[in-house]
């Protein structure tokens, strides 16, 4: 006689669209940067506002994350030394 239990499989964590802005300073050199800390996620939207005389620049995107996700990201943003900010949008 065997037993089985039906065991319920791992759910994955629900992606929910965040939108960041970043701020940065540096000009267009910095923008890989920036794009490289979003490697590995889901980028629906992205744009950049370089403005020439403009001591910051701005990097606004929307992201598919899990919410413990979110944080993290911010941090690895926060911790580029070109940026002075990145918050929820």
């Amino acid at each position: 006689m065997s037993t089985s239990f039906a065991v319920p499989a791992p759910r994955s964590a629900m992606l929910l669209r965040r939108r960041i802005a970043t701020y940065f300073v540096g000009g267009a050199e910095e923008i890989a940067a920036l794009v490289g800390a979003l490697e590995g996620r889901l980028v629906h939207e992205l744009s950049v506002d370089v403005k020439d005389g403009v001591r910051e620049s701005s990097m606004v995107c929307a992201v598919l994350l899990a919410a413990e996700e979110t944080g993290p990201l911010l941090d690895r943003l926060r911790a580029l030394p070109s940026v002075v900010s990145a918050e929820l949008a």
